[in-house]
């Protein structure tokens, strides 16, 4: 193992990112890039730096896999090093390659459960209103909602398949081959502007979304007409999350790999805690939605439903991580 290749081992080690080791040598992260894709060599005091950071030995830095021990024998370096699954070139390829070819079914899957509802309550008013009659609205209503979760469902199940061979990438601790960090990190560098087009489009559909609604109850317009901004909020929202799941899934990706960001070794076990309360927590929301709309028949309103479950998982994935901190 080259001096590149030990630098990234003990760095997600500690679960520091680039950034990170940088400010503690005190230079920069592009500095600490280039040792790590062994494009320079760090100076002598960087190398001592770092043998206190890392808690290893400078022959160990310096020397292909061995160290100097006290008595001046030359032997295997032995640290507190765990085995981990290595990802080659070739398995982060194919790794980014299936996100890519992914996403915009996963996006598209998202939409089609958001929207899904607001079909439902524009047949639900306009029948209120006796523009259709209320077999048409109810049934026609429920059968569109179900179809389009169900087709969601089987986007979600199809996409899973191809990236379950991948799925330890995101919830284990994980070692990469020489170059990897590097190719992943020009690639990251490119589309992070493309990110964030896409996140400022989808947070913009999103705040806007309610825009009509608020305009059609500030003129008055009519119960029938406010109800039907109800729906058009939905889908609005539905293509504002799709452009934010777009936007992030191959960044996102590269970042677990990298495990960078919100996917550092510590940032994965919390990820795993947090995604077991998610499985349970999202399919009572769902049941507490369908079940109160179905009881109250007021579609126009139980949407509310959404947005507070969500600021609430927000706060419950928030006082997950204080406690794992603590």
């Amino acid at each position: 193992m080259i001096l590149a290749d030990k630098i990234i081992n003990e760095r997600k080690k500690l679960g520091l990112s680039q950034e990170e080791l940088a400010d503690k040598l005190e230079v920069s992260r592009q500095a600490v890039s280039k040792w790590e894709s062994a494009q320079s060599t760090p100076d002598l005091n960087r190398i001592l730096m770092m043998s206190k950071i890392f808690g290893v030995s400078t022959d160990y830095l310096l020397k292909d896999e061995i160290e100097q021990a006290g008595d001046g024998e030359l032997t295997e370096y032995e640290g507190d090093y765990s085995p981990k699954k290595l990802v080659t070139m070739e398995t982060a390829t194919s790794y980014i390659d299936a996100v890519e070819r992914t996403n915009p079914f996963i996006a598209l899957g998202v939409s089609l459960c958001i929207a899904s509802p607001a079909v439902m309550m524009a047949l639900s008013t306009l029948s209120q209103y006796g523009r259709c009659s209320d077999n048409i609205a109810s049934v026609g209503g429920i059968v569109i909602l179900l179809f389009m979760v169900a087709a969601g469902v089987f986007i979600f199940i199809t996409t899973d398949k191809d990236l379950k061979p991948f799925e330890y990438i995101e919830k284990e601790e994980i070692d990469t081959a020489y170059g990897v960090d590097g190719m992943l990190r020009e690639k990251k560098s490119r589309l992070e502007k493309r990110k964030s087009s896409f996140i400022a489009v989808g947070v913009i559909m999103c705040i806007l979304s309610c825009v009509p609604l608020l305009a059609t109850s500030m003129m008055n317009s009519g119960g029938e007409l406010t109800s039907l901004m109800v729906g058009v909020l939905l889908i609005m929202v539905s293509v504002g999350v799709n452009m934010i799941i777009r936007g992030n899934a191959v960044v996102d990706a590269c970042n677990k790999v990298l495990q960078e960001e919100d996917y550092t070794p510590s940032g994965k076990r919390l990820n795993k805690i947090t995604g077991k309360v998610a499985s349970i927590y999202w399919p009572i929301i769902v049941a507490v939605f369908l079940g109160v709309s179905f009881l109250t028949d007021k579609w126009e309103t139980t949407w509310i439903i959404w947005p507070v479950a969500a600021v609430l998982f927000g706060a419950i994935a928030g006082i997950i991580k204080a406690v794992r901190d603590k």
